[in-house]
Parts: C-alpha cells; sequence; structure tokens
C-alpha cells in the first residue's frame, strides 16, 4: 500500500546556508521527520497564488498548516497589538487558501499552532494577540499540561492529561464557526480546535514535531490514508 502524501506548508525568509545567504523557502526538519515516522510522505509547500491552491490541494492525500508569524490582525476584523509580529502576508492568503480548499474537498487538515489559529481565523474566529505563560524564553520550547475534551477526536487520539511542546504567545479567541474546543491548558487557554465527521479537521496549540508523540500525526496519516 501507498504511503499518503501529506503537504505541509514552509516559511519564506532569508537565510544562510553553505556560502549562499539568499530568500528560501524554510521548514524545520522536525515537520517532515514526524510525517515520515507517521506513516506519510512529507512534500513541501511553499506560499504561491492562492489560486492554485485547489489544484494543489487535488494532489495530496491530507495537508499540514506549519507554525510561525503571528497571523495578521486584520485578517479577523482586528487593530495589531504593539506585541503582535511582523506579518506574513504571502504565507496568509495561501494558507488560507489551503484551509479552504482542503475543507471544500474534505482532505484531512493538521493546523500545528500557527496553523490551528488560521483554521480558526479560516472560520470566521478571532484570535487572542497575546497572553502571558505558553513561552519559556525566546528560541526556547517549554513545556506544559494539555487535558482532553472526552468525546472528541483528539481525546480518540490522545485519551490522557499529557505535557506537550509549547511556543505561542497568542490564542483562540471567538471559536470559528462549527469549530468545537477539543484540549484546554491548565490556565484554561484552548489547546486543540476540531471540525466534526464527516471532515476531519483538528488543530493543536502546541508543537507536536519538537517532541515524541506521534498519536496527532499518525490521526492525521489514518485519515489521509
Amino acid at each position: 500500500m501507498s504511503k499518503p502524501l501529506i503537504g505541509v506548508t514552509t516559511y519564506l525568509d532569508q537565510a544562510r546556508w553553505g556560502v549562499w545567504e539568499m530568500p528560501a523557502a524554510l521548514l524545520p526538519a522536525q515537520y517532515p521527520r514526524l510525517v515520515q515516522a507517521s506513516g506519510g510522505l512529507a512534500s513541501m509547500l511553499p506560499p504561491d497564488a492562492p489560486s492554485a491552491a485547489a489544484s494543489v490541494v487535488a494532489r495530496l492525500d491530507g495537508l499540514v498548516i506549519a507554525g510561525g508569524a503571528d497571523v495578521e490582525p486584520v485578517r479577523y476584523g482586528a487593530e495589531p497589538d504593539p506585541r503582535t509580529g511582523p506579518p506574513a502576508r504571502a504565507r496568509d492568503a495561501w494558507e488560507l487558501a489551503l484551509i479552504e480548499a482542503a475543507l471544500a474537498s474534505a482532505t484531512p487538515v493538521l493546523g500545528i499552532c500557527r496553523g490551528m489559529q488560521l483554521l480558526n481565523v479560516a472560520l470566521g474566529g478571532t484570535l487572542v494577540q497575546h497572553l502571558d505563560g505558553h513561552v519559556e524564553a525566546v528560541g526556547v520550547i517549554g513545556r506544559h499540561t494539555v487535558k482532553p475534551v472526552p468525546g472528541t477526536r483528539y481525546a480518540s487520539l490522545v485519551q490522557e492529561q499529557t505535557s506537550v511542546p509549547t511556543y505561542h504567545h497568542q490564542s483562540v479567541d471567538r471559536l470559528g464557526e462549527g469549530l468545537t474546543p477539543s484540549a484546554y491548558a491548565e490556565d484554561g487557554t484552548i489547546e486543540a480546535v476540531e471540525l466534526p465527521d464527516p471532515l476531519w479537521a483538528l488543530g493543536v496549540q502546541w508543537h507536536p514535531e519538537m517532541g515524541e508523540d506521534l498519536r496527532v500525526m499518525r490521526g492525521l496519516i489514518t485519515a489521509a490514508g
């Protein structure tokens, strides 16, 4: 049986390697490694014309919206907070189009950190632009506990309370249409959201690619297969 093809979105940023320094499509290696370890094939999806999103998604078995920059507040009708980072407009437009195409075609989609926030925005939700306690230090992945909501898809994948790798200063505020919270942090922050069957759409606020627990990604791979 062939392995499911999973598209993973990327950064588009200035980078240095070897003797070169130039714009590059970037994706931390932990993302494709997590896909591969979970039984899938990983394909990078750098920002492209939003009009191409449907044809790209049609070639995929599943989609991962990766972590990254803060979603531009104009996307959910808000003014930027002074602590909100600079926009990544090309990524916003591309990834919103990919999410729309995935939901329209019932292609399984997993949003990670920014990806969960963008899933919420795509469905008409809003974000808290800054909260404390979910970043240990700049450039340092921390950990905190999340508790699944019984009866949810996430709870069917991870039944127990777990410690997860985390690095975020924004979170879901008003939920997007149809989304259900499926995990919470101890401080009440929504840590996972999902859409009901028959769609397979799950967002997690933490970074599973920075840990060793494969269950969330295996859930996507199973749905994609």
